[in-house]
């Protein structure tokens, strides 16, 4: 059985670096970026996000535990930010990868869900990455539809 706990400062600690290395790799990938400039925006983000680590105002960080065994950690922005002031923002969901397909990610979002509503937050939004098909199965399951969709294609210079 998963169950969400706040994340401690020194589990955000280890898992800091990770998530700004896979955010800006992602933006590499699906946007273009040169590496240097995604890694950049991407550690810019996360401190502009996350000023003061797991005790930010507006941030929901949680750990996911299977008893005693950490499978992985989910951060959400409550409303009141860039997503406007009825909805919360999934800015990330990670499932370590030792414990990948075995529904703890489902399980996680379900459970922050549960405590968005018990705090009378009546939406959740999220962004994924067109690459990331894995995802965007699971929230189209989880009741999650399109609102908005960015499109882009890379333009070869003239030659």
């Amino acid at each position: 059985m998963v169950e969400l706990v706040p994340m401690t400062a020194e589990e955000f600690a280890r898992v800091r670096e990770p998530l700004v290395r896979s955010y800006a790799e992602a933006m590499v990938t699906d946007r273009g970026l040169a590496p240097a400039a995604a890694l950049e925006r991407a550690t810019t983000q996360l401190r502009e996000q996350l000023p003061d680590g797991v005790d930010s105002a507006g941030a929901l960080l949680r750990t996911a535990r299977v008893g005693v065994v950490e499978v992985g950690w989910i951060w959400v922005g409550l409303p009141g930010g860039p997503a406007g002031p009825h909805t919360a923002w999934l800015n990330s969901v990670e499932v370590h990868p030792g414990h990948r397909r075995q529904g703890y990610g489902r399980r996680m979002i379900q459970l922050v869900e549960a405590e968005l509503a018990a705090l009378g937050v009546p939406e959740l939004g999220l962004n994924v990455f067109g690459s990331n098909t894995e995802a965007i199965h699971l929230y189209h399951d989880l009741g999650y539809r399109v609102a908005a969709q960015q499109m882009t294609k890379r333009i070869s210079p003239a030659g």
